[in-house]
């Protein structure tokens, strides 16, 4: 017992970096498209803590190892979609990213329900979920 609780209080000092990049308007998607007040609200609520760099991380990502599993999910997200990014992306990027996040959303593939678990907020309802599909399929994206 006294060495899985050295092993426990060791693995705390592995760092995981939390830091959110900085956010340039000419890339955020919000300011790009002057996305509407209640899209943000449904994005910073379902969407940003994954696919942004505006994460606000919860208590629990400072507790190791859960810290790691919480930070590859981010760095996963970011990966396919990152908001805050997306004036770098070029058309075909933002066309898949666009249809790709119609579909996730319309089949209840995200937010993901592990993380609506621990964020009832992401919980989007069914008048939500259409919102942000009726949005996407409005933007210009080529």
């Amino acid at each position: 017992m006294f060495w899985i609780a050295i092993v426990v209080l060791s693995i705390q000092l592995i760092p995981v970096d939390k830091e959110n990049k900085s956010i340039h308007k000419s890339d955020n998607f919000v300011d790009i498209y002057n996305t509407p007040q209640n899209i943000q609200v449904i994005l910073k609520n379902a969407c940003y803590d994954c696919h942004s760099n505006e994460t606000i991380y919860p208590e629990y990502a400072y507790v190791a190892p859960v810290s790691w599993m919480v930070k590859d999910h981010i760095n996963e997200g970011r990966k396919y979609l990152n908001f805050s990014e997306w004036g770098k992306y070029n058309d075909d990027l933002k066309k898949n990213a666009v249809e790709k996040s119609i579909r996730t959303v319309r089949d209840f593939q995200m937010p993901l329900p592990l993380y609506i678990n621990f964020h009832p907020k992401a919980n989007l309802t069914k008048t939500q979920r259409q919102e942000l599909q009726t949005y996407f399929k409005k933007l210009d994206v080529k």
